[in-house]
């Protein structure tokens, strides 16, 4: 403990020193300083994290003649003279490491005009917890605030943080938070990026979210939110990315989404989320990404799906859909990947799905389609093993691209048995001796199959004779 004190008393020195030597430089206001309270702010902050216990010496004068890439500096007004603006650890920024008993100090408090604090894996080994304290509004700069892939950071996310009022992204993804979304979150009006990926968060989503008015970016993925979608997100009007994905959300999509003219991406997959898909979405104009896989959605395929015309990927793998695919997926001339594996479809493969120009992923394995597979041979050859329709025993395929199957065992259905095949100077048995005999009557592969024809002839003109001498009889 000792040791500590005398350490932060050196600091103190030190600070003191390098602050006099600024002062001294300074020659009718050409050399600008720092305040002495800010630059000992900032020492103690990286004393704090950084490994290098030298730093400040090395770094006397981080704004001006010995920077260092993760703290940056603005001149303010009044006086003029230099504020820390930005301090960043991160995987660009390799030395120095963070230590091993990293903290966030206190001491940022000292640092008012702090617009950027964003710390990359920077706790690792000690438990840390977000100080209520460190963000009760004293922070009133501050614009991006970002704490992501720290194992050890964990604890709840403090009410306070709301009262950061000046917060456009707030970034908490990759770390080990619990408990639940605060409800004054929703107070943070300027607010443009939530991202709370990859956290153990419980609880519903408060409707107080819906007084984002700023929002662009929602993520909440991966996470243990219970709860409906609250009905409050179609209030956010400029949301352009709303990804709920691998949580416990159940309820229906609520209808009030479809106000949401700017999104570009609805990711609900790995919910509890049930069907039907509400009418409303079918405005959302600008959605590229729409991923609703694995819920129990359990109705068909909605027809407005075709006015999405903007559409690159669309998923509902595993949601127990029922029904054809409808045509109108055929007009989704953007489209690149389309997954409707592991559902109870039935009907055909609509043949202009292969006529989409851009699409590169096709899985349409482990439902109850029949029929013909009538995509071109271009088209197969073009996506491979992206094109997957196994599991599907009521499909078949012609000759020709049975023939060649062996380029992907993902297409996988036997030779349609009304197939003539290839239409050319050989017969099909020519060509395919073994899938010819698949097409030849069940008695013809008889024992006794060779006589059949002449035993059935003679069988015909004995009846005909008495026929013919019952009548003559009458």
């Amino acid at each position: 403990m000792a040791c500590v004190r005398l350490l932060f008393v050196g600091l103190l020195v030190f600070a003191g020193e390098v602050i006099a030597e600024q002062n001294s430089n300074s020659n009718g206001g050409e050399i600008l300083v720092m305040e002495e309270d800010e630059l000992l702010g900032l020492f103690e902050v990286l004393g704090a994290l950084l490994e290098d216990p030298g730093w400040a010496q090395v770094h006397p004068q981080p704004c001006t003649d010995t920077p260092w890439p993760g703290v940056q500096c603005e001149i303010g007004q009044d006086p003029p003279v230099f504020h820390v603006t930005k301090i960043h650890i991160g995987p660009d920024i390799l030395t120095p490491p963070c230590k091993s008993s990293a903290n966030l100090s206190e001491s940022l408090l000292k640092l008012p005009y702090l617009k950027t604090l964003s710390l990359f894996n920077c706790f690792v080994t000690s438990p840390l917890t977000l100080s209520p304290t460190i963000f009760f509004g004293a922070l009133s700069s501050l614009e991006h605030l970002a704490l992501v892939s720290n194992p050890t950071l964990s604890g709840e996310i403090p009410s306070s943080i709301s009262e950061i009022t000046s917060l456009r992204v707030l970034n908490l993804a990759q770390n080990n938070l619990q408990g639940e979304i605060p409800r004054k979150i929703g107070g943070m009006v300027n607010l443009e990026q939530l991202d709370l990926s990859y956290n153990n968060i419980k609880g519903k989503i408060p409707e107080e979210i819906g007084g984002l008015k700023s929002l662009t970016i929602l993520d909440l993925s991966w996470n243990g939110i219970e709860g409906n979608v609250p009905s409050s997100l179609g209030q956010l009007y400029v949301l352009q990315k709303i990804d709920l994905s691998s949580n416990s959300l159940v309820g229906m999509i609520p209808p009030d989404i479809g106000n949401l003219n700017s999104l570009a991406l609805l990711d609900l997959s790995h919910n509890f989320i049930n069907g039907p898909i509400p009418e409303t979405l079918s405005g959302l104009e600008h959605m590229e990404y729409l991923l609703v896989d694995h819920n129990p959605i359990n109705t068909s395929i909605p027809l407005f799906i075709g006015t999405l015309r903007n559409l690159k990927s669309l998923s509902f793998s595993g949601c127990g859909l029922t029904g054809p695919i409808p045509n109108s997926t055929t007009t989704l001339e953007n489209l690149t990947a389309l997954d409707l594996d592991n559902n109870n479809l039935t009907g055909t493969i609509p043949p202009n799905l292969g006529a989409l120009p851009n699409l590169d992923q096709l899985n349409l394995s482990y439902n109850q389609l029949s029929g013909q597979v009538q995509l071109s041979e271009e088209f197969i050859d073009k996506l491979g093993k992206r094109l997957d329709i196994r599991g599907n025993s009521g499909l078949c395929t012609s000759n020709q691209m049975y023939k060649k199957q062996n380029n992907s065992t993902y297409l996988e259905a036997p030779v349609c048995l009304n197939t003539t095949g290839p239409k050319n100077d050989k017969t099909v048995s020519d060509k395919q001796p073994d899938d010819d005999e698949r097409m030849k009557p069940s008695w013809y592969h008889d024992e006794t199959s060779s006589i059949a024809p002449l035993q059935m002839n003679q069988k015909l003109i004995s009846l005909t004779l008495v026929a013919s001498f019952l009548l003559f009889v009458s």
